[in-house]
């Protein structure tokens, strides 16, 4: 039966699929209600809340559509607002994943950063996902917990993860019952429902270039269409259609389609790179690019008549001996940067642009070389967490002391190299400043992954510095 939510002209409805920890089952949860959902003939939405960008690729393939992030510190309120109303658009109903537990953010003692306080931002209502093996009564205690400490965040209901028989699941639907608030189970998963997701060391393999089959992921809308209220949980949605929607007072204008094309810009995308923010190349669209994908794995050239080549994150530490073998390509990039063409590369683009990779077993990967140094592979993480970054010179950027905000999450570090000199670098979590930013003339990389929705004139300078050849603009 077709549940579609009936149109009346109002944003699509949307939710937060939050847990008590990681490792919870949002994403699977996520995706096997994307999934089901689809089956009753719904178009959905999805979010990720915070700075992953491997969740995201799931969200996006059981969806069909792109999914976007959510996040307060980097992006900021009102584009957070602006991002959800524009995914929503054409949806019935809108998914946003949450990051970590509930209230697991950038300070143990308030909600800052969490999956609580963008809910709470945005006014949507929550859907736990508990791991609920070996309990019953707790259950309720857990949820009391939330309730007390988040009184003002609307409890949808829970979704009871690793549960195995429906006796099980009546007991903590009683439990639930019991409270002073009372709060629905809507279903549950037992345990092992469907094939686990493939991880490695930066979290799940891609669900785009990675190795995760499309029986994988029908599994789990199976499961979920199985053993989850789907008419319960739509009928709270529809409920909330009716209320009144957060709306977006101030902040970076709406991303609108470019009346014509002023640049073009190669973007890398393959198994070795595709760690982007959508809303990054949104805004590049919006400011009159075009956007080219090629593969450094693949492909014997940049594109054609390019001005700019943007290199994103990845995994080029999994690909180095083919990277290192597509000579033609490594000559292509280096001429584009020799004829003064602009290279801007974040985390894994820097690793490419570097002199090499070496692996933590010792091999060694020649590629660009226009970065000086070596990425050496590490076993323990070298960068976690939050930066804010001011540029000490002009660049594709912006000129200097131009903000962003971005994220670290690396397990490499690049030794050799000369001094960093286009970022201050400082981290959210303690305050440490240092430099970052590494190459010359028109050639800029970083290991920060940046968002460019706090500081909305990024995509306009990096089209502007693409055209100006090799003069700055700025």
């Amino acid at each position: 039966m077709n549940q579609a939510l009936p149109s009346s002209g109002q944003p699509a409805p949307y939710l937060v699929v939050a847990g008590l920890a990681s490792n919870s089952g949002k994403t699977s949860l996520t995706v096997g209600l994307t999934l089901a959902l689809r089956e009753l003939g719904l178009q959905v939405a999805c979010f990720k809340a915070g700075p992953d960008y491997l969740d995201p690729s799931y969200h996006s393939r059981a969806s069909g559509r792109p999914c976007h992030n959510l996040d307060l510190w980097m992006m900021g309120i009102d584009a957070c607002k602006q991002t959800l109303a524009e995914g929503l658009q054409g949806a019935d109903i809108g998914l946003i994943e949450g990051v970590m537990g509930l209230f697991d953010g950038a300070d143990p003692t308030s909600d800052a950063g969490s999956t609580a306080a963008l809910a709470r931002a945005l006014g949507a209502p929550v859907l736990l996902c508990i791991d609920a093996a070996g309990m019953a009564r707790t259950l309720a205690a857990l949820v009391a917990g939330v309730q007390a400490l988040a009184p003002d965040i609307e409890l949808l209901g829970v979704i009871a993860n690793r549960v195995n028989s429906q006796g099980h699941a009546q007991l903590l639907e009683r439990a639930l019952a019991s409270l002073p608030v009372p709060v629905p189970l809507l279903g549950r998963l037992p345990n092992q429902a469907a094939p686990s997701f493939p991880g490695r060391h930066l979290g799940l393999h891609s669900a785009v270039f990675g190795s995760v089959q499309s029986e994988a992921l029908q599994a789990w809308g199976q499961a979920v269409g199985e053993t989850v209220a789907l008419p319960k949980l739509l009928q709270s949605v529809r409920a909330r259609a009716l209320q009144p929607r957060p709306r977006r007072s101030s902040g970076p204008p709406p991303l609108g389609a470019p009346a014509r094309r002023r640049c073009r810009i190669a973007v890398a995308r393959d198994a070795a790179f595709h760690f982007y923010y959508p809303y990054n190349l949104r805004a590049l669209e919006a400011a009159s690019a075009e956007l080219v994908p090629f593969s450094p794995l693949e492909d014997s050239a940049l594109p054609e008549g390019v001005a700019g080549v943007l290199i994103g994150g990845g995994y080029p530490e999994m690909h180095g001996a083919a990277l290192a073998a597509n000579q033609a390509m490594l000559q292509s990039v280096r001429e584009h940067a020799a004829a003064g063409g602009v290279i801007y590369a974040e985390c894994g683009g820097l690793m490419y642009l570097s002199e090499g990779v070496v692996e933590l077993q010792g091999a060694r990967h020649g590629l660009v070389g226009l970065i000086p140094g070596w990425a050496h592979m590490t076993e323990r993480i070298q960068a976690l967490g939050y930066v804010e970054v001011t540029t000490r010179c002009a660049g594709p950027l912006g000129p200097a002391e131009t903000r962003l905000r971005g994220h670290q999450f690396r397990y490499s570090k690049l030794e050799g190299a000369v001094e960093p000199q286009h970022y201050t670098l400082q981290r959210l979590r303690d305050g440490q400043i240092s430099t970052e930013g590494y190459g010359q003339g028109r050639v800029w990389a970083s290991y920060v992954h940046t968002h460019w929705a706090h500081t909305p004139g990024c995509a306009e300078s990096f089209v502007r510095y693409c055209m100006a050849g090799s003069s700055s603009p700025l």
